[in-house]
């Protein structure tokens, strides 16, 4: 019961976040909005108005591979939303210019992110070879491996939950954005509402997940000890 619900069940929401965000997305991406704006010129006005002249916005290679790099002040759009007209090209757009807002006037979590990217790159390395050392090292107690999966996934998990209100309150500030600059009408909000609510799961999905596999690890060390 344990497994079903602590691993089986974050990855069916995981997969149904997936073919939700995909298919939003695919039906937006067929809905031009009326202004004929591109996404980078979208995510270029957004950052304008918030005054930012320094950040560069680049295509990068891929499909929903947009991010936001702060370190080298970089907005990176996949080829279709970097020259898409469609609502999805917008939204996904102008939220990746949320991020360069909140990087800008010093937003809490985004800064407490950053901070963290070191240690969790080094423990998302780390958890593939302390995982495959419980099959293939039975010589090594699992009392000594488990204690370090569980610090790792308690490292990832941390960080995904930090990451949920940066990424809401990205998409918070493109919907506002978009709007207030006229670069859609009120009635084509309904593409942008629906796209970035979708593409919202896929983070509330990566949270739950590691949330459960941390669980499991710790009623796995919490079995073997008593």
């Amino acid at each position: 019961m344990e497994i079903l619900i602590l691993i089986l069940l974050p990855i069916g929401l995981g997969l149904w976040a997936q073919l939700r965000v995909s298919s939003t997305y695919n039906r937006y991406l067929r809905v031009e909005s009326r202004g004929r704006i591109t996404g980078a010129e979208a995510a270029r006005f957004v950052m304008q108005h918030a005054g930012i002249q320094d950040v560069d916005i680049a295509v990068t290679p891929g499909r929903l591979t947009d991010h936001y790099d702060p370190v080298n002040r970089r907005l990176a759009l996949s080829q279709d939303n970097y020259h898409g007209t469609s609502l999805a090209a917008l939204g996904v757009s102008a939220h990746e210019a949320g991020h360069a807002i909140q990087h800008k006037v010093g937003y809490s979590m985004l800064n407490l992110r950053m901070a963290l990217v070191p240690m969790t790159g080094f423990a998302s390395k780390a958890l593939p070879m302390l995982i495959i050392a419980t099959f293939f090292l039975p010589i090594l107690p699992l009392k000594t491996v488990l204690p370090l999966i569980i610090g790792v996934y308690m490292i990832l998990t941390v960080f995904q939950l930090i990451t949920l209100p940066v990424e809401f309150d990205a998409s918070k500030r493109a919907k506002e954005e978009l709007l207030h600059l006229g670069v859609i009408e009120q009635d084509e909000m309904v593409g942008i509402h629906e796209t970035l609510d979708a593409a919202a799961w896929t983070y509330v999905a990566a949270f739950v997940t590691s949330l459960g596999s941390l669980l499991y690890y710790l009623l796995l060390l919490t079995g073997r000890r008593n």
